[in-house]
């Protein structure tokens, strides 16, 4: 099945960077070996459309990319192809079961990461991420709310994490999207606003069937575009669970397990 591979639709975090937030020359040598071998390369994040910017020359990207895990669909010029908002009854009762649940909450507009604490856990990390600021509020008003692409629950209580992503699905139900990131990050959009839509939505705008695209990720939230693709691949540095759902495991991110499936998995077979 994965010798017939056009489209590769890869993760960031976790998957195409090291836990450093580095983008390999190795990693960026597979991905121009697969544009030589004509197959296209997307990237998909949990991270808003301006933290993704830094990727998009180094990669040569041409296409269509998805941030807030396709809650904006977004070209290279940053121009915008399609975004999904969170419906505001959807994003009060986000904010308030994860606040009650004792998370802390950011909330990212089309262009904003708003936050009410600049000093708590996460904050400076993803600052450095994401490559932008974020603007500081007192709290979180309607106004704010009308405009949410994404609302991020935080906490280093992992468990804690894990409770609140079922509880999201279970409470909140078809009206969001909920799913963890990073063992310390919820997010929740909209629920077009997935990885598996994601990989529906590049299978419409490139004309590539489903069946022909493989994806590649670490994390819970990477799921749901394993189930709709052709083949998929988990990094090593994933969980059993998210292993499990994968056809492929590869090496860890710190070891180019990135690269090593590239060439393992979907260009050595194109070429046997």
């Amino acid at each position: 099945m994965h010798g017939d591979i056009r489209l590769f639709l890869a993760d960031v975090d976790g998957t195409l960077l090291t836990r450093d937030k580095v983008l390999t020359e190795d990693a960026k040598a597979a991905v121009r070996d697969l544009r030589r071998a004509g197959i296209i390369f997307a990237i998909t994040s949990g991270r808003p459309p301006r933290g993704m910017r830094m990727l998009i020359e180094p990669l040569g990207l041409d296409g269509a990319i998805a941030g807030f895990n396709g809650g904006v669909i977004f070209n290279p010029d940053m121009s915008v192809i399609e975004s999904h908002r969170l419906d505001l009854a959807a994003a009060r009762q986000t904010v308030e079961l994860l606040l009650g649940r004792g998370l802390d909450i950011w909330i990212y507009t089309a262009r904003d990461w708003l936050i009410r604490n600049p000093n708590a856990p996460h904050v400076t990390h993803e600052t450095s991420n994401v490559k932008f600021g974020a603007t500081v509020v007192p709290s979180f008003t309607p106004e704010h709310l009308a405009q949410v692409v994404k609302i991020v629950g935080i906490s280093d209580d992992h468990a804690l994490v894990a409770a609140c992503e079922k509880a999201a699905q279970d409470t909140l139900g078809g009206t969001v999207s909920a799913e963890r990131s990073q063992p310390f990050y919820l997010d929740v959009t909209h629920p077009q606003a997935n990885k598996g839509v994601v990989a529906v939505t590049l299978s419409r705008l490139h004309d590539i069937p489903l069946a022909e695209i493989a994806t590649i990720g670490d994390m819970p939230n990477d799921i749901p575009m394993f189930r709709k693709s052709g083949f998929s691949i988990a990094m090593g540095n994933s969980n059993d669970d998210v292993k499990a759902q994968a056809d492929a495991v590869t090496d860890s991110t710190e070891h180019e397990g990135f690269a090593k499936a590239v060439r393992r998995f979907i260009l050595q077979p194109a070429s046997a």
